[in-house]
């Protein structure tokens, strides 16, 4: 059995996670899925290990999302476009129109009897209706060609009735008295969900703050000792059993072995301890954490996804993917 992740977008809903997993568990070969949507990534077990990923990602785009497979998967799925599309202006510009459509609503409950003209609040929906709300009409699509349903499709529904409602009574009833208008609904409606939309994914942001910060602590390059020459490299070129070199104050880009020197290693990304470790010859090492002091020669033992902070990232983005019972009861 092996297990591979990939990333889905295109989610917005816990009707969308249940679409993508029925449609990755109707493949054939596969075990079990289970999708996030607040990392936006999907594990899948399959049976065999000769499988070609393509079925699982025209599963995914067949139900009507966007799917890639993560092929390193020391790095987290989807975590370094998170702050995309978090835009807050289209909730503001939202609010603008739709509180003069308000106001009225709230002066009745105090007896206050006052309209906007018909047309001066069809011009203030409009916008809302059919520009900030686009995305709603965007995603429901999307799911009307996949056969399906999910929240947006309802939004679209939902607020187009009552605008074109609105713009029928205008048209038919506005010269005789004051039409009854439902336009202050639909707007409200759309710039509600769209506060809810842009609070969710400022959460999915947080929830994906922990794994950015453990990357972080991963160098980017290591200098390795080759035919008696150090040379600058790629972590991903590094192999198992090279002998990496470390000058005081770098960060370590490997686990491995000390074969040469001693120094103070600060270890609490592991550990939690803020007073730095001695090592020797001999003695193992992290990558990920400081080396203090002195210079040190490092024979390499893992590398990628292989290596201990690859293995803690991996344990969070599961621990954040897992579903307790009653949270599958709640998506249902």
């Amino acid at each position: 059995e092996q297990s591979v992740r990939l990333s889905v977008e295109g989610m917005t809903c816990a009707s969308c996670v249940s679409r993508v997993e029925k449609a990755l568990k109707s493949v054939p070969g596969v075990d079990f899925a289970e999708v996030s949507l607040a990392t936006e990534t999907a594990e899948v077990k399959l049976l065999g290990r000769d499988f070609d990923s393509a079925a699982l990602v025209a599963a995914i785009q067949k139900a009507g999302y966007t799917g890639k497979l993560i092929v390193d998967t020391a790095q987290p799925g989807n975590t370094q476009g998170s702050n995309a599309g978090n835009e807050w202006w289209p909730v503001a510009v939202a609010a603008a129109l739709s509180i003069p459509l308000v106001i009225p609503m709230v002066g009745m409950l105090f007896g206050i009897e006052w309209m906007l003209p018909g047309w001066v609040q069809f011009a203030l929906a409009t916008p809302v209706q059919f520009w900030l709300g686009a995305r709603f009409y965007r995603s429901g699509w999307k799911a009307l060609k996949a056969r399906a349903g999910n929240m947006d499709l309802l939004v679209a529904l939902g607020t187009s009735a009552g605008y074109g409602l609105s713009v029928y009574q205008l048209l038919v009833h506005g010269d005789h008295g004051m039409a009854h208008l439902y336009f202050e609904a639909s707007a409200v409606v759309i710039t509600l969900v769209l506060l809810g939309k842009w609070l969710e994914t400022r959460a999915k942001r947080q929830t994906t703050e922990a794994i950015r910060a453990l990357n972080a602590l991963r160098p980017e390059t290591a200098r390795v000792r080759r035919g008696g020459q150090d040379q600058e490299m790629p972590i991903s070129q590094v192999l198992k059993d090279d002998l990496v070199v470390i000058r005081p104050g770098e960060r370590v880009p490997v686990d491995g072995v000390v074969v040469e020197g001693a120094s103070q290693i600060d270890e609490s990304l592991i550990t939690g301890e803020s007073l730095p470790v001695a090592k020797h010859e001999g003695d193992k090492v992290t990558g990920g954490s400081v080396n203090a002091e002195g210079l040190l020669l490092v024979k390499t033992t893992a590398i990628g996804a292989e290596s201990t902070l690859a293995r803690i990232v991996r344990l969070v983005e599961s621990a954040q993917a897992k579903k307790a019972p009653i949270q599958r009861l709640v998506d249902r």
